[in-house]
């Protein structure tokens, strides 16, 4: 197991950014209305001049000059990716306005974890003392939410694939991880989300899933290969991400339920929340590090 860290060492980060939250998220919601308007394909220049516009402003501001490489990277990247954007129903973040929605929340992660590393490659991830494995965890009964390890060679994918076209309901759509891998404080929130969750959901709802974890950035770049929305080294490739599913509809009201365990959590500091398509994206915040990791020594004995 890893040896534990100095906690201290997050608190820089947290002194030296402390913009508006909430403002930020409101200014983005705010922003995506008028992009929403201008997703025609005759509206290039438009969208372009008006984020170029809209994300100098104070709110935005804020929390972009916070990432590594200032408002002035983050600005031109988002541009980038719109002039990219191709609109395919199909895929995850196709939407225009659900690309600028997740590449901005996002942002908060970025900017949150600025001086930390990305692992550049699977087996940085793989071999990383500072990362637990799932596997292990599960097999002495200290996880309290589910995940699927991606299938073992082409017999063991063409076997999952069979399984959710026969019950769909049953069976994840990801393939699953290729390394169930994360940091210690991410399984300590994650069972704990896990836990409220199971508490407040209607019976018989499946517990939590979780469909991403750690990856490198090698892996990012596949992601992007096959068509995935992955912009950039974000926090999954720091291993303070994760994602986990939604219930589906036939478990009435277990959707909202989660939402409102997330949300609150994110009202509290602890976490910033994306929707994404068919599931929701989480990072931690620096400041619940320490208590998290708490957490997780605790349960960790037991």
């Amino acid at each position: 197991m890893p040896a534990r860290p100095d906690l201290d060492a997050y608190r820089p980060d947290l002194d030296a950014y402390r913009p508006d939250l909430d403002a930020y998220r409101a200014a983005v919601a705010d922003l995506l209305v008028e992009v929403g308007a201008l997703a025609d394909r005759h509206c290039v220049q438009a969208r372009q001049a008006l984020l170029t516009d809209r994300l100098g402003e104070p709110a935005l501001a804020d929390v972009l000059t916070a990432t590594p490489h200032g408002l002035v990277s983050a600005r031109e990247t988002l541009l980038l990716e719109v002039a990219r954007h191709r609109p395919d129903p199909r895929r995850r973040g196709a939407d225009l306005t659900a690309l600028v929605r997740f590449f901005l929340l996002t942002r908060i992660d970025v900017a949150w974890w600025a001086r930390s590393a990305a692992y550049r490659t699977d087996d940085q991830v793989r071999h990383d003392a500072d990362l637990v494995d799932l596997d292990a965890l599960r097999r002495r009964g200290l996880l309290r939410f589910r995940y699927r390890a991606r299938p073992a060679g082409p017999a063991g994918r063409f076997a999952h694939a069979v399984r959710r076209r026969i019950d769909p309901h049953r069976t994840p759509h990801p393939a699953g991880m290729p390394l169930p891998r994360a940091r210690p404080e991410v399984v300590a929130l994650l069972n704990q989300v896990a836990a409220e969750f199971a508490l407040a959901a209607p019976a018989g709802t499946p517990p939590l899933r979780v469909t991403g974890l750690t990856r490198s950035l090698e892996a990012q770049h596949r992601l992007r290969r096959l068509g995935d929305a992955a912009i950039g080294p974000g926090a999954h490739c720091l291993g303070w991400a994760v994602d986990v599913a939604v219930p589906r509809s036939r478990h009435d009201g277990a959707g909202a339920v989660l939402t409102t365990v997330l949300l609150g959590r994110q009202h509290a500091g602890e976490i910033n929340v994306v929707a994404q398509g068919p599931g929701w994206h989480l990072c931690v915040a620096p400041a619940a590090v320490p208590r998290l990791r708490r957490a997780y020594e605790a349960g960790r004995g037991h």
